[in-house]
């Protein structure tokens, strides 16, 4: 049956009724217009729940008014979502982001309906999803009906981001810009971030990394790294950089050599127009990209990932402030592991020394009440600040102490250390 070509967004989302459990696309393709659109609809419905990841632009669904018909189930929290999490009202999953189409797929989280912003068919009939695969890929697979938003700015792009047209129960068609993220404005501390995390970086190395002010700036410290390549669940314009000054030509990954792996990008114009229709570049369902088994099999991973947090024994808090959930388990965990499976791999923590304009030390005695350990402290490996790189592999409680110490600002050295011989026992 061909679906319903709508005029409108809230004539596509008038498909859901009460009680519906809703996925909705994240990052960069989130479905702005049909999310919009629900927030209308929604206010005629009850017991709606709506499970998604870091959405971008989705603020029409914080609605306060909201509040008695639908509710937010998260597996990565973002701005729009992050107020209501903190006040509880809404529902933080804390899950690895390769186990969430599992979660799909096995059945054990059901979904009636799935909303997505894609590509126009092309002549085989044939949707892409754009520059975010993910876990919609899966979501898709399992929903009871798909509400399609096709947008012709949406890219084209290759690998298992492919949903069929007929497969779509409501069609609404608009041209709209996608979220755009340049690259971060380089700061003193990040710069200094950048530079000690590149001291660790070798030519050939398989990189995973995410987007923001310190990944950019390692990035561009690699300018004269060769032969680099990249498998990493999501990448920015700092990657394209690379790329184009041939630093990175993926020639010696061993899965899907010559090719740039990702799960969903988020960047410029000028990203999206690359990834359009290139096919080397590889858009996978999160469950392969992030997958240990396949990570480790590329010999010389490099991930690296932030924290909000780190304890003095090298336990690492990545979604939590305490008990106020910011962000999300992610990829992090999945990338660690691999990395320390996969020949000559490595991962690197890295995170500026404090928070709050110098006020607080987020290299810390032991984590605040309530904070997440999203990275065990037998798994860690590098830790980076400006002030230095810390090496934890096989480091004794002691040693990992003074190691963190010594990289922590110095302000907070000193009573650093007198704490830790009051807390832990150890003499540092």
């Amino acid at each position: 049956m061909p679906p319903i070509i709508c005029n409108t967004a809230l004539e596509a989302v008038s498909l859901i009724e009460n009680g519906e459990t809703i996925w909705t696309h994240s990052m960069g393709a989130t479905p702005k217009l049909l999310l919009d659109a629900l927030a209308v609809h929604a206010l005629n419905r009850h017991d709606l729940t709506l499970l998604q990841l870091h959405t971008e632009g989705a603020e029409s669904l914080s609605d306060p008014r909201l509040k008695a018909h639908l509710r937010h189930r998260c597996f990565f929290g973002g701005v729009p979502t992050r107020l209501l999490l903190q006040q509880g009202d809404a529902d933080y999953v804390p899950i690895f982001l390769s186990e969430v189409p599992k979660l799909f797929r096995s059945g054990e989280q059901h979904i009636d309906t799935a909303i997505i912003q894609v590509s126009p068919p092309d002549k085989h009939g044939i949707c892409s999803l754009g520059i975010s695969v993910e876990a919609t890929l899966a979501a898709c697979q399992m929903a009871g009906k798909i509400i399609a938003h096709i947008n012709p700015m949406m890219p084209r792009t290759h690998g298992d981001g492919f949903v069929h047209y007929q497969k779509f129960a409501a069609v609404y068609e608009q041209s709209i810009v996608l979220p755009q993220h340049p690259l971060a404005v380089s700061d003193p501390i990040s710069s200094a971030i950048g530079k000690n995390v590149a001291k660790l970086v070798r030519d050939g190395d398989c990189l995973q990394m995410g987007i923001g002010s310190i990944p950019d700036a390692v990035l561009s410290c690699l300018t004269e790294h060769r032969d680099l390549g990249v498998h990493t669940e999501l990448f920015s314009d700092g990657v394209l950089n690379l790329v184009e000054s041939g630093a990175i030509n993926n020639s010696r990954k061993k899965v899907h050599p010559d090719k740039l792996v990702t799960g969903f990008a988020l960047g410029s114009q000028r990203l999206y127009d690359f990834v359009d229709d290139n096919p080397s570049v590889i858009f996978m369902d999160i469950e392969q990209v992030n997958d240990t088994a396949i990570i480790r099999k590329n010999p010389n991973v490099m991930a690296i990932n932030s924290a909000l947090q780190v304890d003095i024994s090298g336990q690492v808090c990545a979604d939590s402030l305490g008990t106020s959930i910011y962000s999300g388990v992610g990829g992090q965990m999945d990338f660690i592991r691999g990395a320390a499976l996969s020949e000559g791999g490595r991962s690197v923590i890295a995170l500026p020394s404090t928070a709050a304009k110098g006020t607080i030390s987020r290299i810390a005695t032991v984590l605040s009440p309530g904070a997440g350990v999203v990275t065990t402290r037998a798994h860690v490996h590098y830790i980076v600040t400006e002030y230095g790189i810390a090496n934890m592999r096989g480091k004794s409680l002691r040693e990992r102490a003074r190691a963190l110490i010594d990289i922590a600002h110095p302000d907070f050295r000193e009573q650093l250390c007198q704490e830790t011989f009051d807390i832990w026992r150890l003499r540092v």
